[in-house]
């Protein structure tokens, strides 16, 4: 196979027209429509998209909230950290557990850092594990960096399990 001059010339045969550049461009280029001049603004004085509905947890209810606080617990208690073999409750990520009247959950955790890989993840899983029991309307997690989580925050049983005696 030999390129001459802009022809591909296949052993002894016959050259072969090679396209040019010029040969593979469209003939005409499509119109702008009239609404997408330079300068239009309406992109950015739209109002932003409407976000999607966030369920709402209301006022805790204390009965509710020490009466179903065990199961709750139970079902946190099967989420992992897939880089610490310790679920979440005993690594000391889930800070507060609210049940409203409407039996609507709302679980405060934390991550081991804002740069944990499993930031989206993790809340996911609590969420959809406790939406799942029987007695629970609705299911929020929300996501807290303040007070930031330690070792200390870890269960005795954590703590001897990843070996931090």
């Amino acid at each position: 196979v030999l390129l001459l001059g802009g022809s591909l010339a296949v052993a002894q045969d016959a050259p072969v027209p090679m396209p040019r550049p010029a040969d593979r461009m469209p003939s005409a280029l499509p119109e702008i429509p009239a609404a997408a001049t330079v300068g239009d603004t309406a992109a950015l004085t739209a109002p932003p998209p409407a976000k999607p509905d966030v369920p709402v947890v209301g006022p805790p209810d204390p009965e509710l909230t020490a009466a179903m606080q065990g199961p709750i617990i139970d079902v946190i208690k099967t989420v992992y950290d897939p880089e610490i073999p310790v679920d979440i409750y005993e690594l000391g990520l889930i800070y507060d557990i609210l049940v409203d009247a409407e039996r609507r959950v709302l679980v405060k955790m934390t991550l081991t850092s804002p740069a944990c890989p499993s930031a989206q993840q993790l809340p996911s899983e609590v969420r959809y594990k406790i939406k799942a029991l029987p007695e629970v309307t609705e299911a929020v997690v929300e996501i807290v960096w303040e007070p930031p989580w330690d070792k200390d925050r870890m269960s005795e049983a954590a703590r001897l399990q990843l070996g931090f005696f």
